[in-house]
């Protein structure tokens, strides 16, 4: 597949995920629309994928596809508030990311929506 029909074809199914983020927390933006992998270029999976992430600013919940690739995320929150978007994500039907970490914009962050609070 060519970059520009990766763009697109991953365009779309990111702003899928940017919509169901935004139902449920009032705020999506789009993250990632296309993977690299072995040097060639794909759209995100058009599954979703549920975790939560520790960044800079906060913690985010984000919607990601089968390999860990971020789709959409929430805005940066106190992590009880993140959680909640994850719960209800959960509740719509959204499955828990299965790894322990997820590809955003260039790096690799870990899941933090099963850590135990002191």
């Amino acid at each position: 597949m060519q970059y520009f029909q990766a763009v697109q074809e991953g365009k779309q199914r990111a702003g899928k995920s940017q919509m169901k983020m935004f139902e449920v927390a009032g705020f999506g933006m789009l993250t990632l629309t296309t993977k690299k992998i072995d040097g060639k270029f794909f759209p995100v999976g058009e599954e979703d994928f549920v975790a939560v992430i520790n960044s800079p600013d906060g913690y985010v919940a984000i919607l990601a596809d089968k390999d860990g690739f971020t789709k959409a995320q929430s805005k940066a929150l106190e992590k009880n508030e993140a959680l909640s978007i994850y719960k209800k994500l959960r509740e719509s039907g959204i499955p828990e990311y299965p790894e322990n970490e997820i590809q955003i914009w260039s790096e690799r962050r870990p899941t933090v929506q099963n850590e135990v609070s002191e």
